[in-house]
């Protein structure tokens, strides 16, 4: 066991990482990429870029290709327009027990100081990818474990993957120990404080905080190897934090707590999203024989938006309309984001009569979990409800590979075509065991333009 996080985060060896850890940081990879070719086509990334190509001019540091664009700009820059990118559509991985994402922060952003690294000549395999990304991963999971047991407000991500970003960013430009401790602390310091009910209540453009996190991150390790000193990361090395980090090294919540997504919207929807397909299933439905719906759900999940969504943001925040969707269509995929879908009569007019109720039982035990169940009423007066569900994609209920793959070639083929996803499948996929130029191989399928 290691004695501090920046110990871990200098020492960390491939040689260290579990097969159970690289097969996370595989899926993780090729999710992700597959999500940030669908996410490019929003009107989000396109504005993101354009600020990115407006703000952030390639420096000193090297330059980076942002994710499915092409152009070129510092990688503080390429960072905060990929996971704009990524969270543009809520289809990535997640951590449950954080509420919240990691993989949209680390992977822009780290993939976008790799590329400016090698532009320096100090080009990375790999094998060394992996170690920088699972330092990333369980720094970010712990500072948000940790974060949200202390802080009284509802943090996006951004906050804690400011962190984690920091940590392996510092980690990937040969920092020392104690610069990688001012990293995280200046990433922690500057990282964005944003409150994620605040997008859930009023959906925006703002999502989830990586957008800013991750550029966050990447900045302060940058200062951090320049000299540039910053507080003790609170979520690292608090007395609080503590029993969030007494185990590092040991255990990996990166294999405990990493969820996938089987539909692009918030995973709070997921339970009800399941349990309503189950419904139709079993019963042989159609979706003109229901008069209503009753969701029973946690209270966070009840503050969703969504009976009318009028924009993508509004979407990713909802559970009425998905619902309606899944029971009118039997999915919620790629066409399901359409604004031709947004004004679909047969959804609207489900949506429109589901009701959401909170649920004290669902508030309490919805931590490391989702739960929720669904009630469908008929036009006849049957009533047909759900056991309670919690989300497909868990650790305990994990999607297959199958499905994962799947998944990735349902958002990614039509944006990027079949041949280029199927080559970035095939890397991603094995990644870790790819050497300087075949890396580099991947980076540049994963930053061409659409």
């Amino acid at each position: 066991m290691v004695t501090s996080f920046s110990d871990f985060a200098i020492r960390l060896s491939y040689s260290d990482l579990p097969d159970e850890l690289l097969h996370i940081l595989r899926r993780s990879f090729t999710d992700t990429i597959g999500v940030a070719a669908v996410g490019s086509t929003t009107q989000l990334s396109k504005i993101s870029r354009k600020g990115a190509l407006a703000m952030f001019g390639v420096g000193t540091a090297g330059a980076s290709g942002m994710l499915m664009d092409g152009r070129r700009v510092s990688p503080a820059g390429a960072a905060m327009a990929g996971a704009f990118t990524i969270d543009s559509i809520d289809a990535h991985d997640g951590v449950t027990p954080c509420k919240g994402h990691a993989g949209s922060a680390l992977f822009p952003a780290l993939l976008a100081m790799a590329e400016s690294e090698a532009s320096q000549g100090r080009a990375l395999d790999g094998g060394r990818f992996a170690e920088i990304l699972a330092v990333g991963y369980e720094v970010s999971y712990r500072a948000g474990r940790t974060q949200h047991a202390t802080c009284a407000d509802y943090h996006t991500s951004g906050a804690w993957t400011a962190v984690g970003v920091a940590t392996a960013g510092a980690r990937m430009l040969g920092c020392t120990t104690e610069q990688i401790r001012h990293a995280a602390g200046i990433g922690e310091y500057h990282g964005p404080r944003s409150q994620m009910m605040r997008c859930i209540d009023f959906p925006t453009n703002v999502r989830d905080g990586v957008g800013w996190g991750a550029p966050s991150g990447v900045t302060a390790a940058y200062l951090a190897r320049e000299g540039f000193t910053g507080a003790p990361a609170l979520t690292c090395e608090s007395n609080e934090a503590e029993e969030f980090w007494h185990d590092l090294g040991d255990a990996w919540r990166t294999v405990e707590d990493t969820h996938y997504k089987a539909y692009p919207c918030c995973r709070w929807a997921h339970p009800s999203l399941d349990a309503v397909a189950d419904l139709m299933s079993e019963n042989t439905l159609n979706h003109t024989e229901i008069e209503a719906v009753e969701i029973r759900t946690f209270h966070y999940a009840t503050r969703l938006a969504g009976h009318a969504p009028q924009t993508l943001d509004d979407f990713s925040y909802a559970i009425a309309f998905p619902v309606a969707a899944m029971i009118v269509r039997g999915q919620v995929g790629v066409e399901e984001l359409t604004e031709q879908s947004l004004r679909d009569p047969d959804i609207l007019r489900i949506s429109h009569a589901t009701r959401l109720i909170e649920d004290d039982h669902y508030t309490k035990i919805s931590t490391d979990k989702r739960w929720a169940d669904v009630t469908l009423v008929l036009k006849d007066g049957r009533r047909f409800q759900s056991p309670p569900c919690s989300p497909r994609g868990d650790p305990d209920s994990p999607l297959t590979d199958a499905e994962i793959s799947e998944k990735f070639h349902m958002l990614s083929d039509p944006v990027i075509g079949r041949d280029r996803a199927l080559e970035i499948e095939s890397l991603s996929s094995e990644f870790d065991s790819l050497g300087t130029s075949e890396f580099a191989r991947l980076i540049a399928l994963c930053t061409a333009s659409t």
